[in-house]
């Protein structure tokens, strides 16, 4: 569910290479580009759809749901719980009803807590910035909640993935993506100075995904991230790949704040979504690094350097169409 996206559609592409019968759902609109080279069974609806849900999951082994709203710069919160929430719901009801073996959740490493004495935060550490994180934030810790509980009240056999900024080819529209293609077209003069967050080559998740729904145990979480990197690191290993020079001056963490602070205010006087606000920004610098121990330890999962991973995105995104001059 969700093969249109970056994660579902590279779920979709290693179950299909394994020998697998794939079954996609897929809303009429959304763009087929990332698996129509697959051979796949489309199924196409809405998550309101109660009917097209169930008959898409009859006689499925595991469900691979990667549905999510990551628009964390909406002034109303409606759309977000709308679909990382109520429409999930709908979904888990039908995966009950059909009794799948297995249904695998992508979470965010946004619902994993700081560590209380520094240092790496596990799956264990409760969250404890869910105000900072704005109603993205909220409704991803809602959503993880309500798998959650579904495995405790009604034996549902879900396992929950929290997967951190994922990097690599076949990126056919993530924001963070377009920022790898303009920095490997010399077109990023800037970085984030300071601002750092987990990474995970996109093929390293996905083939999580597949260990969990064989090895996983049923009510567990699981980090998915390969490392702690700054922005800095992501644009210049970008760049560099493409042969093009690397941002020049940084923006320092201070500056980035007060940019939040305008990008609102802005917000409400032009009544118009923006890119950038408070907590777009937040989300930059403010989650902690992780300690991805428990995926290694009980699914086998060892990712490979993030940094190839976002090499083989700018070559990728070189590729795709040709290079302008830098500015």
């Amino acid at each position: 569910m969700g093969a249109s996206g970056f994660l579902g559609s590279h779920v979709t592409r290693q179950l299909t290479e394994r020998g697998d019968d794939v079954r996609v759902w897929v809303r009429r609109s959304s763009s087929s580009k990332a698996f129509d080279d697959l051979p796949v069974r489309r199924h196409h609806g809405d998550l309101t759809d109660d009917a097209a849900l169930r008959e898409a999951m009859r006689g499925v082994d595991t469900v691979y749901y990667c549905i999510v709203d990551v628009r964390a710069s909406l002034r109303d919160p409606a759309p977000l719980f709308a679909t990382n929430v109520e429409g999930l719901r709908h979904a888990l009801d039908a995966a009950v009803e059909e009794k799948v073996r297995r249904f695998v959740f992508c979470s965010t490493v946004g619902t994993i807590g700081h560590a209380p004495q520094g240092g790496p935060a596990n799956e264990d550490h409760p969250h404890t910035w869910a105000e900072l994180g704005g109603p993205y934030i909220r409704s991803r810790i809602a959503a993880e909640e309500l798998v959650l509980r579904y495995c405790r009240e009604r034996d549902l056999p879900a396992l929950v993935m929290c997967v951190s900024t994922t990097y690599g080819p076949q990126d056919y529209g993530t924001a963070h993506g377009q920022m790898v293609a303009d920095a490997a077209r010399g077109r990023m003069p800037i970085h984030f100075g300071d601002a750092s967050m987990e990474v995970v080559d996109i093929r390293d998740a996905a083939r999580a995904f597949l260990l969990a729904a064989e090895k996983g145990r049923v009510g567990e979480r699981y980090i998915i991230s390969e490392r702690y990197m700054s922005w800095r690191d992501v644009l210049v290993t970008a760049a560099t790949a493409g042969g093009a020079k690397p941002p020049r001056f940084g923006v320092p963490l201070p500056m980035l704040k007060v940019i939040g602070r305008v990008s609102d205010v802005a917000a409400r006087v032009l009544r118009k979504d923006l890119p950038m606000n408070s907590v777009t920004t937040r989300l930059m610098y403010f989650m902690p690094p992780l300690d991805h121990a428990k995926a290694t330890r009980e699914l086998g999962w060892h990712p490979s350097p993030t940094p190839d991973a976002i090499r083989d995105a700018a070559v990728f995104h070189l590729a795709q169409e040709p290079a302008a001059a830098p500015r």
